[in-house]
């Protein structure tokens, strides 16, 4: 799996900046004076909280508490940017349109209109502020995670947001799609590197955060992901999904029969998804994603495992190499 990561995009990353075009999500516009209400009713955080130039993570899941699809919101003032797995975005817009009787609430797909460029790395801020038509790289630094504020290249309008499931701090720039291929040329021209996909996958596993279709599915409950303090309001009102949550954080004090946790292995071998984890001579997981990590320079895991072994430090082991629980992220980046 190493020899798929280019070295390059990922010091570029790392140390300076990298853009990929966000092939993976799908975009979703929501609009009407109902919106926020509308959606506060379907999904796990608190949509009616967030102002102009703010944003969310959050889940969208079944009555019984698994997940559909995990979201990030942005409130951009006059709709609202819902964006989400690309394989999942047909689902989710019959969902949400399903659930639209006399609400003003109108739907829109808008994944082959406009393109995600997501520029990350420690010099993002700068290198944004530099294409942009307006605005300094201590303004978009200062941007808060999921804010979004509005701006021109090149004349042209964008949509900028501060993203959160790369693995670096960055940015996504949203732009006509006819658009993109000059922003990148003025992004390569900066002296911007380009992630590939792989490349990417490997900063979002060294950074231990979960993909959907990946790590979480329609099986998962967000507390077996470990992403309940990011996507779950404890204090909104009723959402679909929620008497399970809420059983499960005060009736079970939160405790889920597994989660997912990190796994550093030793030796080279990197494991295969869905490899057993194994301790006590018995299976006790699973492994989700793996790599070779380019910083640690040696493999590691995320797997979903049994809560009695889910400490960090714990001995386990996977397709017969010798394994440690770890905490995540495996590897920090760095602050824009």
């Amino acid at each position: 799996m190493i020899s798929r990561i280019s070295e390059d995009a990922y010091q570029a990353a790392r140390r300076h900046a990298a853009f990929i075009e966000r092939l993976d999500r799908g975009r979703i516009v929501v609009s009407g004076r109902d919106r926020a209400t509308y959606l506060q009713g379907l999904l796990t955080n608190d949509i009616t909280a967030l102002k102009p130039g703010e944003g969310c993570y959050t889940a969208y899941l079944t009555p019984q508490g698994r997940m559909i699809a995990d979201l990030f919101v942005y409130e951009l003032g006059d709709l609202m940017l819902l964006t989400i797995p690309l394989e999942l975005k047909d689902v989710v817009l019959a969902k949400l349109d399903q659930f639209i009787f006399t609400e003003d609430v109108q739907l829109g797909d808008v994944t082959a209109t406009f393109a995600e460029i997501a520029i990350v790395g420690p010099d993002a801020a700068r290198v944004l502020a530099g294409v942009l038509d307006e605005g300094s790289r201590d303004a978009l630094a200062a941007l808060p995670e999921h804010g979004n504020v509005r701006g021109h290249i090149g004349g042209q309008a964008v949509i900028v947001t501060r993203v959160a499931d790369t693995g670096e701090a960055g940015f996504g720039v949203y732009v006509e799609r006819p658009r993109a291929e000059a922003l990148e040329s003025k992004l390569k021209s900066a002296g911007t590197g380009e992630l590939d996909a792989e490349t990417a996958d490997a900063i979002r596993i060294e950074a231990g955060v979960p993909k959907f279709l990946r790590d979480m599915d329609e099986e998962t409950i967000p507390l077996e992901a470990g992403i309940e303090s990011r996507a779950i309001s404890m204090t909104k009102g009723c959402y679909v999904g929620q008497e399970v949550i809420i059983r499960v954080l005060h009736r079970g004090h939160g405790r889920v029969a597994k989660r997912l946790v990190g796994l550093v292995l030793e030796g080279e071998s990197v494991p295969t998804r869905g490899a057993a984890v194994r301790a006590d001579g018995r299976d006790v997981g699973h492994v989700t994603s793996s790599i070779l990590s380019p910083a640690l320079k040696r493999p590691i895991a995320l797997a979903y495992v049994h809560r009695d072994f889910v400490a960090p430090g714990t001995a386990v082991s996977v397709e017969g190499a010798r394994a440690v629980v770890a905490e995540v992220p495996f590897v920090r980046g760095q602050s824009l």
